[in-house]
């Protein structure tokens, strides 16, 4: 247990004996709050970095953020949304399967089928839009936020299929696409409404074809784990996240823990980590999980929670 600080009482005993009800259950950590609780904080980077971002932003050109696991790629473009006011942030988590089609939109057309044919009950007429719903790229070419453009975030696009970045180059350059099933449709049913990735949201297509009015924000991260196309690269602002040091670890921990006292055992840990982090990947936000239980309470350091809790990204898979 930790120094100087009482016994932690754990929350789940493992014997069945239940939490009592008139005893809340302990804060999540802030960045553990679903997106509409959380509150505003710093993303610590150097003006130079800064500087990289704001070029970006003013060129309209995709950022392509690289750096090694756990170093705040996907969490610089949410600071950048939320301090522009660019609302929700669009995500597309990119894999191998993952195709531009899917991340344009998606034509239920079975399920319009099974209702124009009844499928045992009376049919259901339905207008086609309601059966079209746009992806996360496409939803950030046909929105805007209070006026403003979208943020896209395409995650971990170094796991896509070799073709992929060369099939997005079109879209990202002219800042339009075409739904087939709606460009076919006859003249006096050309204008349609269809379903965005905001749940909810509608927005009107003409003659088939998505434009956006305003190209959206966007950033691509990247592990690395190979090289893209020359004319992908080109079309890109590029930029390199490294892990924090110890003194930028702790500018970060203040910023997420202001209020902490017992900023001696903090900084014990924070060299312990950084420590620990030359042996192998280690995302700063498992620092700031080891900090949040040391609040309260709990030794990460212990044997079984820092494997736990403080273990290497190689050994767990992680991308």
């Amino acid at each position: 247990m930790s120094r100087g600080r009482p016994p932690v009482e754990r929350l789940f005993r493992g014997d069945g004996a239940g939490y009592p009800d008139d005893v809340p259950l302990p804060e999540p950590p802030p960045w553990r709050r679903p997106s509409a609780q959380r509150a505003r904080t710093r993303y610590l980077i150097d003006r130079d970095q800064v500087d990289v971002v704001n070029a970006a932003l003013r060129l309209r050109r995709p950022l392509l953020v690289t750096g090694p696991p756990g170093t705040g790629k996907s969490t610089l473009a949410r600071a950048v949304a939320d301090e522009l006011d660019l609302g929700p942030v669009l995500t597309w988590p990119v894999n191998t399967r993952s195709t531009l089609d899917g991340a344009l939109y998606r034509y239920d057309a079975i399920g319009r089928l099974r209702d124009q044919q009844g499928a045992g009950r009376e049919a259901v007429e339905r207008d086609i839009g309601s059966y079209v719903r746009l992806g996360a790229l496409g939803t950030a070419l046909a929105t805007r936020h209070r006026g403003r453009p979208r943020m896209l975030l395409i995650d971990e696009f170094d796991k896509s299929d070799v073709d992929l970045p060369n099939d997005l180059l079109f879209v990202l350059e002219e800042g339009e696409f075409q739904i087939p099933e709606l460009a076919r449709l006859p003249e006096d049913q050309r204008t349609v409404r269809v379903n965005t990735a905001d749940w909810g949201e509608r927005v009107t297509v003409e003659g088939g074809t998505v434009r956006c009015e305003e190209f959206p924000f966007v950033v691509v991260t990247s592990n690395g784990e190979r090289e893209f196309p020359a004319a992908f690269l080109r079309r890109c602002v590029r930029l390199e996240l490294r892990y924090p040091e110890e003194e930028q670890l702790e500018e970060i921990v203040r910023a997420h823990f202001p209020d902490d006292r017992d900023w001696d055992r903090v900084r014990e840990l924070i060299r312990g980590f950084v420590e620990r982090r030359r042996l192998g990947d280690l995302a700063t936000d498992q620092l700031l999980h080891a900090v949040h239980l040391l609040r309260h309470g709990v030794e990460p350091e212990e044997r079984h929670l820092k494997e736990a809790v403080l273990r290497e990204l190689r050994d767990t898979g992680a991308g």
